[in-house]
């Protein structure tokens, strides 16, 4: 008996406001506190956190301006909250929901690998770049509440996330790899697929080559600053950057024929966004203007961060097409 792809319906099974629900969001919510209230605070001319002669005092509009986007996508998180946990949510566009949590897993994953991948080297090491003699641009305090707040939104909203999905689009991933459906564009996949291997060829080395302690292509600021926390966030970009060409491979060639097809759906859902998302941030973070030449990114630097995004742009789009196509024959035997 083969098993139905029907698409349960919007007004069952209902997202039922259950107590672990409440609680994460509860979670969700309170977590982005400490983080809104920092930049609300920057936004206002505070420097709570921020040490005297850091650079982030340097260029006010500028820092303005970031911290006001950072305010946007961090209130989002309360909006998905919202969405994730109330009946109406499930009347939202499938794509009006899925971007902005793709956005949120991409910069969030990234974070939660880190982070305490962080804490365990400084531990052991210090974390300190060798040499660095001037005042950090925040105390440490400030990266402590912040990305531990990020820890908690990142697992309370993935928790949410995955619940929701169950009871919308949880036929969209059952079966094996060997069931997802090829189509007219199978071949149109592949040389996505193959493309987002060649051109994730040169930012992947370049991070393994900077989380080797290798200093080709680094800005001098950039490379005088290096330490534990670099090295660590070098090797996260990495990781990421192959976990996002392998969803690729694995859902445009099936390999991996017995493999649930949730495990490339959900590579290339978090290997995409993790690598385009943090990109375009970095990307964006580039164009501010930095009156100290040393600390401009090189051309390098932003030729990693340009092929990443383009790297996650394409994965996505081989993703978003086995997600099209499943739903599409799932609704094909109700009409």
């Amino acid at each position: 008996m083969t098993q139905s792809l029907a698409p349960a319906s919007v007004d069952g099974p209902a997202v039922r406001p259950s107590r672990p629900r409440r609680v994460l969001r509860a979670v969700a919510v309170l977590s982005c506190v400490p983080y809104l209230g920092l930049k609300a605070a920057w936004i206002a001319g505070s420097h709570v956190g921020i040490p005297e002669g850091s650079g982030l005092l340097d260029d006010r509009v500028g820092m303005a301006v970031v911290n006001g986007i950072s305010v946007l996508l961090d209130s989002a998180v309360i909006v998905l909250a919202l969405v994730l946990t109330r009946p109406w949510g499930l009347r939202v566009p499938a794509w009006l929901l899925a971007f902005p949590v793709w956005v949120a897993t991409g910069l969030l994953a990234p974070i939660m690998a880190g982070f305490p991948a962080q804490l365990v080297v400084k531990a052991f090491s210090g974390g300190s770049a060798p040499g660095q003699d001037h005042e950090p641009f925040l105390h440490a305090w400030v990266f402590t509440v912040v990305y531990t707040g990020f820890i908690l939104q990142g697992l309370a909203l993935g928790a949410l996330f995955v619940l929701y999905a169950r009871d919308r689009w949880g036929h969209l991933w059952r079966g094996r790899v060997w069931e997802l459906p090829v189509g007219a564009l199978g071949p149109a996949h592949r040389a996505l697929a193959v493309a987002a291997g060649v051109l994730a060829l040169l930012p992947l080395a370049l991070h393994v080559l900077w989380a080797c302690g290798g200093t080709a292509g680094l800005s001098e600021g950039r490379a005088a600053d290096r330490g534990g926390d670099f090295y660590v966030l070098e090797a996260v970009y990495a990781v990421f950057l192959l976990v996002a060409v392998a969803g690729g491979f694995l859902l445009a060639f099936r390999r991996g024929r017995a493999l649930p097809a949730a495990v490339p759906l959900g590579l290339a859902w978090v290997g995409s966004g993790a690598v385009a998302c943090w990109g375009g941030w970095l990307s964006l973070a580039s164009l501010g203007g930095v009156e100290d030449i040393a600390d401009r990114p090189t051309p390098l630097m932003n030729l990693a961060y340009a092929g990443q995004m383009l790297v996650g742009i394409l994965v996505a789009a081989i993703g978003v097409y086995y997600f099209a196509e499943r739903s599409a024959k799932a609704a094909r035997p109700a009409a």
